[in-house]
């Protein structure tokens, strides 16, 4: 497939006859809520099989084919010409589609209000073809070792129609916020630990949840060994029991980061113990925060970087969040909170306004300006097929499991696309 960026006076229509593509197909694959009104700095993923160059100065044949891992012979011979022909700028060049790798996808889905949303029901079906796994979140703790269940409906016969894994995620959530008074209760009274362990098997054998996931947050720096001891006990019970356990991980960057998110999670005992972690490599950018983006890859980088110095590449779910967050500005902290929004709400809003998509290419993000009908300055800061791709590029170049998104709900018909594109996604 092609990643297309419209670019000024470029029309739908125009960009079809480009890739002998129709527009019928361009606007049903990417639900493209703007047709007739393309932004200027918009992606479009073109639906076809492999992709279309067009030569830039100082290009060779030579440089061309080892950018897109190909040798010059193989290339010229694609495109039937000479391998000393003279390339002129704007030649076009077809290069073959890549051979897709295996990837493990997991998504977190987190119905709200006790309900399971006619929408989200169908973001889930959508979704559950092109996931190994599906987590709805979550099952909350409680202070006696019992489990409050979130509104399941459907999804057990979701992911058993397409052969996904159902996770059961279990949390430290209390009165709405991650609770350390709660994790030390269950990370340090022995009796009420087992009577938790015993709740999860037989929560797990009842709804048939094939992995238990642990996102224990916020907890006391001392509860560290106590959290990698209850992990090694449980793994040992699910291990029995034929089922899987990982772990959800703050973003580190290295062993002693200090702070309340970050200390009691060891990144080295659990990749020892757990069969594979998620590490939540987004919220950089967040909605109390200053704007930025959500996962800039320059951070995203450092951490999994880090993190394969301590984790196995092959237990490393990297974590991707499927929205972006619009700031009013000017930025106050303590004041208005950003408004998280879909990728496909925020071409909307600027297709609303008339304004041009940027995109930062140190951050692989796109973004962009507006005022709004009472004269407020915006930034909205989302995600495009760009900066996916840009991801999917990171998994494939370090080996990793493969990726775990933060949440289904919000629309991103183009990342879904491109999964397709670049992995052949793992079902067990």
């Amino acid at each position: 497939m092609q990643i297309h960026v419209v670019k000024p006076g470029e029309s739908i229509f125009e960009i079809a006859r480009i890739y002998n593509s129709t527009v019928s197909e361009i606007v049903t694959t990417n639900e493209v809520p703007n047709p007739n009104d393309l932004v200027v700095g918009q992606t479009l993923v073109i639906p076809i099989i492999g992709m279309y160059y067009w030569v830039q100065p100082e290009d060779t044949l030579y440089k061309i084919a080892n950018r897109f891992g190909l040798s010059y012979q193989e290339l010229a011979q694609i495109n039937r010409i000479s391998v000393t022909q003279e390339l002129q700028i704007g030649f076009k060049l077809y290069i073959p589609k890549k051979p897709r790798r295996k990837a493990e996808i997991n998504a977190y889905i987190e119905p709200t209000g006790g309900i399971v949303s006619p929408t989200l029901e169908e973001a889930a079906k959508n979704s559950a073809p092109y996931l190994t796994y599906i987590t709805p979140f979550n099952f909350q703790i409680q202070r006696d070792g019992t489990l409050k269940a979130p509104p399941l409906d459907n999804f057990q016969a979701i992911a058993r129609e397409n052969n996904t894994i159902l996770v059961m995620a279990v949390t430290n959530i209390e009165k709405g916020q991650f609770s350390a008074e709660l994790g030390r209760i269950i990370l340090t009274d022995a009796e009420i630990q087992n009577r938790l362990i015993h709740n999860i098997i037989a929560t797990a054998r009842q709804y048939n949840f094939r992995d238990v996931h642990f996102d224990l947050e916020f907890l006391p720096p001392n509860l560290k060994e106590d959290y990698n001891n209850f992990l090694r006990k449980t793994k040992a019970r699910l291990s029995s029991e034929g089922i899987l356990m990982s772990t959800a991980l703050a973003p580190k960057t290295s062993a002693t980061q200090v702070g309340a998110w970050y200390e009691a999670h060891d990144y080295k005992a659990h990749g020892e113990i757990a069969d594979f972690v998620v590490i939540m490599t987004y919220e950089w950018g967040y909605s109390a925060g200053p704007p930025m983006p959500v996962s800039p890859i320059g951070p995203v980088r450092k951490v999994i970087e880090y993190a394969l110095t301590e984790i196995p590449a092959n237990k490393i779910m990297m974590g991707q969040n499927l929205y972006g967050y619009d700031w009013t500005l000017p930025y106050v902290p303590g004041g208005e909170y950003a408004k998280s929004l879909s990728p496909q709400r925020a071409i909307e809003i600027a297709s609303e306004n008339n304004v041009e998509i940027k995109y930062d290419y140190k951050a692989e993000a796109p973004y962009f300006n507006y005022t709004d009908k009472a004269s407020k300055q915006h930034i909205v800061w989302f995600e495009d097929a760009r900066s996916i791709q840009a991801k999917f590029n990171l998994i494939k170049e370090l080996g990793l499991r493969g990726i775990s998104y933060w949440k289904l709900g919000l629309s991103f018909p183009q990342n879904w696309l491109l999964i397709e594109d670049n992995f052949h996604v793992v079902k067990k």
